[in-house]
């Protein structure tokens, strides 16, 4: 595992710090983008700010707006990008998954018509795969495109999604279907791209106990779209929604949120059992110790990511080994701080509560975490099938046509 820079990577990160010195915001524009208002605009704008010059996608060839720049120059524009106080990015999803996705499968007209305005973040993309009576598996899709009955060779689309991010915002998106029920459930998908504001789809805001509205239920009643909005094949919809998926994945592979530093600030502060510092509670110290070697753990998986990018190589089950560990050591961490607190723990006001309430913030985001890009159980399975070469689940409905496997209902 090597630690430094190349000379190369750090004549790039000397690039990358003088550009940020004289571009990246200087204050903090509170809110979140579903809200809209400044904080989607200060959000659009340093997108475009940063597509002008390269940045917003470096690993994509140039004609696209990229940089043709590689995987470690996107980690090392990531790390210094973090150190300013940057509007939220509801960009991620679009240009993370829906447009790699669209890049990889549309044909040349499409990937004109939206690659440059999705960059410049001019329009918005949201993934519809989850459905409420899938969970976690997305090749359940009861969603079903039909062919228009006038031979026109368009599709018409009915069914429902469910925890789609970002969907009351978005312009277009991108949604698996079933196209075939009469095979089985994996090889009788269809995916297309849609336009949001279609009047056939209807959005309604999820809230949250957070109090946010990051996710939506969205209804799709006989819309109609052409063959050409398909991506991939009639039926190969399950093969183009892995693309998606392993994007996904690395998207979400690092969790956010309070960490053990701010834990050990807020337990130095606070008062314990015998009225001195909490941190005197050896089971306290106990747990920050854990975390803190979880960290670690994840702080060197991760340079191992950064030093197999760096030398041109194909990382391994990182993301989804990290992402096991950060959701739940997300969750553990801010549970304890809150009962820490004791009474404080209650108050999520940011301007009262302890680190500007981000504790509760961690613990009411950390469970979504665990779900979203796969569950804890479909990330272990795939670490105990594919890295430890363990024997796969017994799937019963694998070789059932979707028609015929069972309900429950």
């Amino acid at each position: 595992m090597d630690f430094n820079d190349t000379p190369e990577e750090a004549a790039y990160r000397k690039q990358v710090q003088d550009w940020l010195a004289a571009n990246a915001p200087k204050q903090h524009v509170g809110g979140d983008p579903e809200g809209g208002g400044d904080s989607m605009a200060a959000s659009k704008a340093w997108q475009a700010k940063k597509a002008a010059a390269g940045y917003a996608c470096i690993t994509w060839p140039k004609e696209w707006g990229g940089q043709g720049g590689n995987p470690i120059q996107q980690v090392i524009f990531n790390q210094e990008e973090a150190k300013y106080p940057i509007p939220p990015n509801p960009f991620q999803i679009g240009l993370g998954m829906c447009v790699p996705t669209v890049m990889t499968f549309a044909d040349d007209e499409t990937k004109k018509r939206f690659v440059g305005p999705a960059i410049r973040g001019e329009e918005i993309w949201c993934q519809l795969f989850s459905e409420p009576a899938g969970g976690s598996d997305v090749a359940a899709s009861r969603t079903k495109a039909e062919p228009a009955p006038d031979g026109s060779g368009d599709w018409i689309i009915n069914g429902q999604k469910v925890w789609t991010t970002g969907a009351q915002f978005s312009d277009y998106g991108i949604v698996v279907v079933r196209t075939d029920p009469n095979v089985p459930k994996h090889k009788g998908l269809t995916m297309f791209w849609v336009d949001m504001k279609d009047p056939g789809i209807e959005v309604k805001p999820i809230h949250q106990m957070s109090g946010g509205s990051g996710f939506n239920e969205v209804f799709f009643t006989n819309v109609r779209v052409k063959d050409s909005q398909r991506l991939g094949g009639v039926g190969d919809g399950w093969k183009v929604s892995l693309v998606t998926l392993m994007n996904e994945r690395l998207a979400v592979g690092g969790a956010t949120g309070m960490g053990w530093s701010q834990f050990l600030e807020a337990a130095r502060g606070t008062p314990g059992l015998d009225g001195g510092s909490a941190l005197k509670d050896q089971a306290l110290r106990e747990k920050l110790a854990d975390w803190y070697v979880q960290a670690e753990g994840l702080k060197h998986t991760r340079n191992r990511t950064m030093t197999a990018l760096s030398r041109g190589q194909t990382p391994g089950p990182e993301s989804s080994i990290g992402k096991i560990v950060s959701a739940g050591q997300m969750q553990d961490l801010a549970n304890t701080a809150l009962e820490m607190l004791d009474q404080y723990g209650i108050i999520d006001d940011p301007e009262l509560a302890l680190m500007r309430g981000g504790f509760h913030s961690s613990l009411m985001f950390a469970p979504g975490l665990r779900i979203a890009g796969g569950t804890d159980e479909i990330l272990r399975n795939i670490i105990a099938e594919r890295v430890l070469g363990l024997p796969g689940d017994i799937r019963v409905d694998k070789d059932v046509p979707f028609k015929d496997v069972p309900t429950g209902r």
